[in-house]
């Protein structure tokens, strides 16, 4: 009688457990790794030289890519209104003129400020765990925690970014002054 040792099992496929499964859901993994030379950087002859046109466009993305990356944090710098930014050891937040950016450990996510539907605040009764929920159109929500030294820094926390919500959320409700006026006889 032959026995296996070990697991007979085999591993799942499918949608629950691998969200690439499903065509379309995620974007296509192309076939080279990062620090892989594009084909066309072989030289005509056949060698692993790259050829001068393959060096000078990889110059040349490096120039663009490092004058992005200095506009990007100028841009950071002079925030043009007011900026919520709350972090804990963990988690971050950050609203500003750009949209709100939520992180947790090495995950994060953006969102434009055309993008929200709404922004939920929660303090709680007791504990010192503040959370703020960003709520999409789709009906779709995300909330993240964050720890505060002391209770106090709740009201400030909620100061802060009320001042950034009425300064960059347009709320898309119709106003009451544009409501046609009754007609009179």
């Amino acid at each position: 009688m032959e026995q296996r040792i070990g697991s007979s099992s085999q591993p799942l496929e499918g949608a629950g457990f691998d969200p690439a499964f499903v065509p379309g859901l995620t974007s296509p993994v192309s076939g080279e790794t990062a620090d892989a030379e594009p084909a066309d950087a072989v030289g005509a002859t056949g060698t692993d030289e790259p050829t001068d046109t393959a060096e000078a466009a990889g110059k040349a993305g490096e120039a663009e890519g490092t004058a992005g990356e200095a506009e990007e944090t100028a841009g950071e710098e002079t925030p043009d209104g007011p900026v919520f930014e709350a972090a804990d050891r963990r988690a971050r937040i950050v609203a500003d003129h750009r949209g709100v950016r939520l992180s947790l450990d090495d995950q994060a996510c953006e969102f434009r400020w055309d993008e929200i539907g709404a922004v939920e605040t929660e303090s709680p009764r007791f504990g010192k765990r503040f959370t703020v929920t960003v709520h999409t159109p789709d009906r779709r929500w995300y909330p993240i925690e964050i720890e505060a030294t002391s209770r106090a820094s709740f009201a400030e926390w909620d100061e802060q970014l009320d001042a950034v919500m009425d300064e960059y959320f347009e709320d898309e409700a119709p106003q009451a002054e544009e409501a046609e006026p009754a007609e009179s006889d």
